[in-house]
């Protein structure tokens, strides 16, 4: 199944995507959608109010996660990029909902950076609450898989050694257009990842090639936390970041970020600067 976020007149809605209409699942969003229990039972035979596909707006797929985990330093390319050595064990950071924005939303540049970047990054969804799982329950907990793009203020990333305040402005932060449930696709396997600025490729591999998987993640991070229903966890991103290039590359006003997963679709946002101090 494809599940989705949408603005309608009435407010958020979470629907089923099929091949020209979106069915409304009777739940305000996909993550208020995952906090019931028989939420696959539920979004597979809802036959609810039906929207046309053609000319959604989509909201932020889970417009209110408990927790984004994020995970830096996760493709070989990437971490050699950026002048790194291989992790030993995941490198993780947070992010606030605050930074979220939906698969057509514009990105805003703030004002007081000028170094916003790109990282187009394969996300988990939670589907049930898990903790210390084991590899089956931690396979089990994945509800399915949707696209993020890590826009990064790298100015303020690189202040200290806490990633924090680089990665958590307001309104940068793409996610979506729909969950595709785990059923449906194999990350483990391999799926093509790109990014593309006004058309121009600057990011293509494989989600094959990450050094810790979805399933090793979830494992991982639940041994210190409960992963609940709707939380998000970004796997990181491939080589080809704006930041690595000589010279350095980053999103100006009016760029159009384009970030791609084989499978899930797009997001396709277009960059705004942000004007005293206040979103466009």
């Amino acid at each position: 199944m494809k599940l989705a976020t949408v603005h309608t007149p009435s407010g958020t809605a979470a629907v089923r995507l099929e091949a020209d209409d979106a069915v409304h699942l009777g739940a305000s969003d996909v993550g208020a959608l995952l906090g019931d229990p028989e939420w696959r039972e539920r979004a597979a035979s809802a036959a609810g109010e039906r929207f046309a596909v053609e000319g959604l707006d989509y909201a932020p797929l889970v417009p209110h996660p408990e927790k984004i985990v994020c995970v830096g330093l996760n493709y070989r390319n990437h971490i050699e990029e950026m002048g790194r050595e291989l992790p030993t064990h995941p490198t993780l950071f947070a992010k606030y909902p605050p930074a979220l924005i939906g698969a057509r939303d514009d990105i805003v540049l703030p004002r007081v950076s000028e170094q916003m970047d790109w990282e187009a990054e394969l996300a988990i969804v939670i589907g049930s609450p898990v903790r210390a799982a084991d590899e089956r329950a931690a396979r089990a907990a994945i509800a399915g898989y949707t696209i993020l793009d890590d826009v990064t203020a790298r100015d303020w990333q690189n202040r200290t050694l806490q990633w924090l305040q680089g990665k958590s402005f307001e309104a940068s932060t793409p996610l979506g257009p729909a969950l595709v449930t785990a059923d449906e696709v194999d990350a483990e396997a391999g799926l093509r990842i790109s990014a593309s600025v006004n058309g121009e490729v600057v990011q293509d591999d494989t989600t094959g090639q990450l050094l810790f998987g979805p399933v090793e993640l979830v494992r991982y991070i639940s041994t210190f936390v409960t992963l609940r229903p709707g939380d998000v966890i970004a796997t990181g991103t491939p080589g080809g970041v704006g930041h690595g290039r000589t010279p350095p590359r980053y999103l100006q006003d009016g760029d159009v970020l384009v970030t791609a997963i084989e499978g899930l679709g797009e997001c396709r946002n277009a960059c705004r600067r942000e004007a005293n101090g206040t979103r466009p």
